[in-house]
């Protein structure tokens, strides 16, 4: 109800003004409440973990992680924060993030824009927050690519003692030949150091956090296949599907569709899901995947699990609905057939 009252005042800012504002309303929400909980529903067991509810945020929104406690108030199972890179950086020149209402779309070229690791790790450390939370990790923009590990490593580090799971962003179409990861060699040789740093880190804290690989919508069938191949070899505990298209073919002669970025959004919902789908075949259910792209309401968070998602994301679904598509999602979902154990 009242974010049908602040709409039309934020969609008539800059959409990244309109974004700004929302975080610092979020973070101050956070700071004078008491901290909240999440919606009921039916727990769901996942990488060694209990959701509380299957419906979570997704990284992009809260890159440095400033507004947790605001948004751990939309009754969330978990949260994801990022992405997050080692050294603080300003991200593409503005503007850089575009509405597409007409399809109920977002079109972003943000470029990984945030304070840094350490900025980050202060402000999980100030929140009250005691939930799921995940922590996205990323390179910085002018790390070579054969030199991205050292990125990702670093980060790993850092975040590790405070998140429930990390996930790996391998998949923005913003950051230069960052795709390329997804290279069936360049996959194998990144996941394989993740996971003998993962060891290393599990030893040294004395507790499992789990890795999340995060993957793009535009992937042929045989390159899903070889990454579920590589996430099975390596042990990975779980793959978010998907992050933003670079695909035009729904939005064309939409006003800002010739935008370069990542689209999300109601028009990436049918390629996101449809590689779900081929994840869901390939892994048959050796490990959990958690779907994102395209939920805006929740037939489509129900539509996520049918297809072999544990778990869904949201993110552009929250700026044209607001609150109120948190709790419809987890309604939506709670009486579903818990994922097969991971």
């Amino acid at each position: 109800m009242l974010y049908d009252i602040a709409r039309p005042i934020l969609f008539s800012l800059d959409a990244e003004t309109a974004h700004e504002f929302s975080l610092a309303a979020l973070n101050l929400a956070g700071r004078l409440l008491p901290a909240a909980t999440p919606l009921a529903a039916e727990p769901v067991q996942a990488m060694g973990l209990t959701f509380p509810n299957r419906i979570g945020l997704a990284a992009g929104l809260d890159k440095n992680g400033e507004a947790i406690d605001g948004l751990a108030r939309f009754g969330f199972g978990f949260l994801e924060i990022g992405t997050v890179t080692p050294r603080p950086q300003p991200g593409n020149p503005r503007p850089r993030l575009f509405r597409l209402p007409e399809v109920r779309g977002i079109i972003n070229r943000m470029g990984f824009n945030n304070h840094g690791v350490d900025a980050l790790v202060a402000n999980v450390r100030q929140a009250k927050f005691r939930g799921i939370l995940g922590i996205n990790i990323g390179k910085n923009f002018d790390t070579p690519i054969e030199r991205a590990a050292d990125d990702y490593l670093a980060c790993l580090d850092k975040v590790y003692p405070l998140a429930s799971y990390v996930t790996v962003n391998i998949s923005s179409p913003n950051t230069k030949n960052l795709r390329q990861l997804q290279g069936e060699s360049e996959l194998d040789d990144l996941l394989g150091q993740l996971k003998a740093r993962q060891q290393v880190l599990a030893d040294r804290h004395g507790r499992y956090v789990p890795l999340t690989l995060k993957i793009a919508p535009d992937l042929e069938p045989a390159q899903i296949t070889n990454i579920a191949d590589a996430l099975r070899r390596h042990r990975i505990d779980g793959v978010i599907a998907t992050n933003t298209t670079i695909s035009r073919d729904k939005v064309q002669g939409v006003r800002y569709a010739e935008q370069q970025g990542g689209l999300s959004g109601a028009p990436v919902f049918e390629a996101s899901t449809a590689v779900v789908v081929k994840l869901a075949q390939a892994l048959a259910g050796e490990l959990p995947i958690i779907a994102a792209g395209g939920v805006l309401d929740g037939r489509a968070a129900q539509a996520k699990i049918d297809a072999g998602a544990a778990l869904v994301q949201v993110y552009s679904g929250l700026i044209y609905r607001g609150a109120a598509l948190v709790a419809e999602c987890v309604r939506a979902t709670a009486d579903l057939p818990a994922a097969k154990p991971a």
